[in-house]
């Protein structure tokens, strides 16, 4: 990862004319269509007060409209399968287009979960235990296992989409049949009683933490984009001290992943303090509710700033767009 002091280029972000014309990718086919067109629309009302010239493609049907369209960079605001999976990413390569966020494989591990997870204990960074789950399932023994209640996820889905809280084997199998419809790869996740946090990234560098408080079972989609009950803790609560180590591990889970440009990890601390690696993002949310966007602003520059700077990765070399990135843990 590229370390860069963000209040060192508080004055030097790229004119508009540096970025040429600009590719803004969004909508496309996930189950987070919705929040991507949200996002994206966002970024347009950016771009056209910082009077940069884009172009938009929404790639529901197909690349060819891309292929076809002259651009100098892109900003990919699609959410989910088929724009934070590695293939759009993928594509663009093959267009020699720079584009923001993480290369083709870490967009594509990190928005495998379980693998992960995988990889962060092979790292010996602290991520809830698991187990896979298919229709074969032991559900007791899966219970048993867990000992306690476990959270049922897709592994390849985002905003929380197909999640489910599940507290015995009826409802494990019920969460899993649920979670199916969405992804043929479902785990069950230890259930952390705890709180939860996020921490942005931006050119190698943690933004300040937030943390979310919610009055449902947990931090859903009706919580992400929906509610307004939603609460958004900045300062997040943290001592400065747990606050730096939050920020550590959500760096260290982001370079591991061969991560770069922008992106956003999430995490839980338990009753007893220990912090766990939940996800990585590597397209998060830029709606109206999302958590990078108050991210930077508690970090001293509004959502226009965020959207050039995020934008001006794209003008420097990318070493997660090229290859495999060395990893900073």
């Amino acid at each position: 990862m590229t370390h860069t002091n963000l209040n060192d280029r508080a004055d030097s972000l790229p004119t508009a004319s540096e970025f040429g014309r600009v590719l803004v990718l969004m909508g496309g086919r996930s189950a987070e269509r919705e929040v991507s067109l949200n996002s994206g629309q966002a970024v347009v009302k950016a771009l056209q007060k910082a009077a940069v010239d884009y172009v938009v493609v929404d790639p529901k049907d197909g690349i060819e409209e891309m292929v076809s369209t002259a651009f100098d960079r892109a900003f990919i605001a699609l959410h989910g399968r088929g724009g934070e999976d590695g293939t759009i990413q993928g594509t663009l390569e093959l267009m020699n287009r720079p584009y923001t966020g993480s290369g083709v494989l870490a967009s594509a591990l990190a928005m495998d979960k379980l693998r992960s997870k995988r990889l962060w204990q092979s790292l010996g960074l602290a991520t809830p235990k698991y187990c896979s789950l298919n229709s074969a399932s032991d559900w007791q023994q899966v219970m048993d296992e867990m000992q306690g209640p476990v959270m049922v996820k897709p592994s390849h889905e985002g905003s929380s989409i197909g999640m489910c809280r599940a507290d015995n084997p009826v409802e494990l199998e019920q969460a899993w049949s649920k979670a199916s419809q969405y992804d043929s790869d479902v785990f069950a996740e230890q259930w952390i009683d705890g709180n939860e946090y996020t921490v942005a990234i931006l050119s190698g560098q943690a933004l300040p933490v937030i943390g979310l408080e919610t009055q449902r079972a947990f931090y859903d989609y009706d919580a992400k984009y929906i509610a307004n009950d939603t609460r958004y803790l900045l300062p997040s609560g943290l001592s400065n001290e747990q606050e730096m180590a939050a920020q550590q591990l959500a760096s260290k889970a982001f370079s591991s992943l061969g991560c770069d440009g922008w992106g956003r990890a999430d995490l839980m601390t338990s009753g007893d303090g220990q912090m766990w690696l939940l996800e990585v993002n590597t397209v998060p949310g830029m709606t109206d509710h999302s958590l990078v966007p108050m991210a930077a602003a508690a970090a001293g520059f509004d959502f226009n700033e965020l959207v050039l700077r995020i934008l001006a990765t794209t003008l420097s070399e990318q070493s997660g767009q090229s290859g495999v990135q060395q990893s900073d843990v």
